[in-house]
């Protein structure tokens, strides 16, 4: 139990620490480009290899840490984004479009590399005890999104003090002293004795199928306008960097809070859980975007409208989160739990993807109010699909053994 622990901390220290750099990183790419005269479009279109390479990674990255072990791929993940971070140190001449594009391309490699191993690595520390298995990974899924959301603020902190590339060289030294600590992990950690064949990264469960595909809609819903469509309009009517920076690391602090909490906080009577409970959640989402749409249309105050909205939309969303998050592990087969990991993560950058594009599309298109629309619509697919395989998680617990 005692080395258990000891790599759990050292996995989710590592995880700590990159999603800092993953938080500031995408808040500086965001507000130093918006000062350059760069369109919403234009923003997203900077974190499209971001995502797009997402989801490859995850497949691939799955398959090569059954192969090779968990330890590597977290460590290739950590060295890829302090090179990606180093890459925006040259000069402004150098950051055109397509520059910023690979070396976001390569933030997203190491950025799902570092996920899949660190969620993968939790099933197997965990000893796969349900109760356990949900406080670990809630926690290291709660407190990594707490700490992206400082990263937020660390990164409006640092554009404003150290400026653009002392930002980064700032966050490239922290992450050098977390790749080295995480030297210590066992070797081969979670290999597999039979190596997987590449087109054994599609071979899923039905339940895992889809459990990724509710995750493609949820997670399109969420930044569809959060990733740009939300800090340009809070530019637009008046916030400064700062305060934009301030907000979106408040919201994904508490965020990450409720995650982290999400075992205590849900009832008794939900300790069986299982597919109900996240359809449950995601049905009560669904209203959230509606109701600050309402707010918008009818000339409310945006700032309170949408602080207060999205306070709520965020505490809802942690909920499904933490329990996506269990059950993707629940159901994951334990000597190929990177590979199942990795797929369903897969489904997360697909949605990520989705939603990033049209963050700064539809935003340039039909405003923030548009984009609350495509949430609530992405919102209730997803509920949609949580209640179906609800249905045939329950059908299948009827059947005789």
């Amino acid at each position: 139990m005692q080395d258990a622990l000891k790599q759990y901390f050292t996995i989710t220290g590592n995880y700590w620490a990159f999603t800092l750099t993953d938080g500031a990183i995408r808040m500086l790419v965001v507000l130093h480009f918006y000062a350059l005269g760069y369109s919403p479009f234009e923003i997203a279109l900077l974190f499209l290899f971001y995502e797009f390479f997402g989801i490859v990674t995850n497949l691939g990255g799955g398959w090569m840490a059954a192969r090779l072990g968990l330890n590597l791929t977290m460590q290739v993940g950590t060295a890829l984004q302090i090179f990606a971070l180093l890459m925006l140190t040259v000069p402004d001449a150098w950051l055109g479009v397509v520059y910023v594009m690979i070396a976001q391309a390569l933030s997203g490699i190491a950025k799902d590399l570092n996920k899949m191993s660190a969620k993968a690595g939790v099933k197997l520390v965990s000893g796969n005890t349900d109760e356990r298995l949900f406080r670990w990974v809630a926690w290291i899924t709660g407190s990594k999104n707490a700490l992206k959301g400082v990263g937020f603020f660390l990164g409006a902190l640092l554009l404003a003090t150290l400026g653009f590339r002392g930002a980064l060289l700032a966050l490239a030294g922290l992450l050098s002293v977390s790749l080295l600590v995480t030297l210590g992990l066992p070797r081969g950690m979670g290999a597999v004795k039979t190596k997987p064949a590449f087109a054994s990264i599609f071979a899923r469960e039905p339940a895992i199928n889809w459990l990724s595909a509710a995750r493609v809609f949820l997670f399109g819903a969420r930044d569809v306008w959060f990733v740009v469509a939300l800090p340009v309009f809070l530019v637009s009517i008046g916030w400064g960097f700062e305060a934009v920076g301030a907000y979106l690391a408040l919201w994904v602090i508490g965020y990450g809070m409720v995650q982290a909490l999400a075992p205590q906080l849900l009832k008794a009577r939900e300790r069986q859980l299982g597919a109900a409970s996240v359809a449950f959640w995601t049905t009560l989402l669904t209203g959230i975007p509606l109701l600050i749409w309402a707010g918008l249309f009818y000339a409310l105050n945006p700032s309170v409208v949408l602080v207060g909205g999205l306070a709520l939309f965020g505490v809802v969303f942690a909920m499904n989160s933490a329990l996506h998050s269990y059950l993707i592990l629940k159901y994951s087969d334990f000597d190929k739990a990177a590979m199942d990991v990795g797929f369903y993560y897969a489904a997360n950058a697909g949605g990520r993807l989705v939603g990033t594009v049209l963050s700064g599309f539809a935003y340039q298109q039909i405003g923030i109010e548009g984009c609350l629309l495509i949430s609530a619509g992405f919102v209730a697919i997803a509920a949609v699909i949580t209640w179906l395989l609800a249905r045939r998680e329950a059908s299948s617990h009827q059947q005789p053994a």
